[in-house]
């Protein structure tokens, strides 16, 4: 269970904890499971829960009480932070594996940004100036990143504020993977694990003539992504319940369909999204790497045979792992008919942001 869906149970059930009490917990656990692994053993429990809100940069008066006088500092740069306990903390004891990044992104930058909390970004659908209006009315701090993105900080409460079907709440990177879809007018797409709908969204928000076809093996998350079609007043995908690792109850589902572009946003391990969820980081297990990369392998392949001679298939990942990245598109591009035309990292380290993985193939048009 997400340690976010976790806090959400726990306070339900204790609701004596106000909402000061709720912060404070929820603090210490994000900075716990973010640096607690780099903490040498000899320290308690509670001189480990101080280096951790240190870290972290907790901006918490209520918290920042808990330091001692020694750590007080918390305004400088996490390198500045990490440099004055090295005595007693490893930026790299957090992830001790022989695990291989993709290009462009070291292996520092990446362990420094997990110890930062990542900003909440809005995609802007419509009414621009009138969410801005509304932000500054409320005090709310936000920084344009482009004319449709906004970076907020963390935990801002705008979802009682902005008109819900005017906004998405999306990442950063994971909005820049649109720049790759290129949709036309009235063209096939299938997003093949569709979750939520979040670059269904988008797909749709680029181009609302698109004919789109989503699957999950998900019910429920089918109905979320149907609700949420219908908060942006946007035409319904046909949605198919479906394991697409599974080429025959593909093929039962999607029969001799071909779309001129297909999303495969694969399940992976997350790590460069772990900035908001470091109890994956805590609990990884390098051993499941290679069955996560298996499974990778085994989606692109069978979606990739219903992409149309002159198709688009973007493979996205939200992972910073060479082994979900680039191997897998090596073994897409050996084992079927696409070409690689482009990949690359979208490094949102230095900007509060997750870091993600898209790669653009492209089926030869028929002679």
């Amino acid at each position: 269970m997400p340690l976010a869906h976790y806090l959400k149970n726990h306070f339900r059930q204790h609701p004596k904890l106000g909402s000061r009490d709720r912060k404070i917990i929820s603090e210490m656990c994000y900075s716990w499971y973010r640096c607690e692994k780099g903490i040498i053993d000899a320290l308690s429990i509670e001189e480990k829960m101080g280096i951790c809100l240190y870290l972290c940069g907790s901006d918490s008066k209520h918290i920042q009480a808990f330091l001692p006088a020694l750590l007080q500092d918390v305004e400088q740069p996490v390198t500045a932070r990490i440099n004055k306990l090295q005595s007693d903390f490893n930026i790299n004891a957090i992830f001790p594996y022989n695990v291989t990044l993709s290009n462009s992104i070291s292996i520092t930058e990446w362990l420094r940004s997990i110890i930062t909390q990542p900003a909440l970004f809005i995609r802007i659908r419509k009414s621009r100036e009138k969410l801005l209006s509304i932000l500054d009315e409320n005090n709310i701090a936000y920084k344009p990143i482009d004319n449709n993105c906004l970076a907020l900080p963390n935990g801002a409460q705008i979802d009682k504020l902005l008109p819900a079907d005017s906004y998405v709440v999306q990442d950063l990177s994971s909005q820049r993977t649109g720049n790759y879809f290129l949709p036309q007018k009235n063209d096939k797409w299938y997003d093949c694990c569709s979750g939520a709908g979040g670059k269904s969204l988008l797909l749709t928000d680029i181009e609302p003539t698109v004919q789109l076809t989503v699957t999950d093996r998900r019910e429920s998350i089918l109905h979320n992504l149907k609700e949420r079609f219908k908060l942006y007043h946007l035409k319904q995908p046909v949605a198919h319940i479906a394991d697409v690792q599974k080429a025959e109850g593909l093929k039962t589902v999607l029969g001799k369909a071909d779309f001129d572009g297909i999303i495969c946003d694969v399940p992976c391990t997350g790590s460069g999204t772990w900035a908001r969820t470091p109890e994956q980081l805590y609990f990884f297990d390098s051993a499941k790497l290679i069955e996560i990369s298996h499974l990778q392998i085994a989606i692109a392949t069978n979606t990739a045979s219903y992409i149309r001679p002159g198709g688009r298939f973007i493979y996205i990942t939200c992972s910073v792992f060479s082994q979900e990245n680039e191997a897998v598109v090596a073994s897409l591009s050996a084992g079927t008919d696409l070409i690689l035309e482009s990949m690359q990292v979208l490094n949102g380290v230095n900007e509060k942001a997750d870091s993600m993985f898209v790669a653009v193939l492209k089926k030869p048009d028929v002679l």
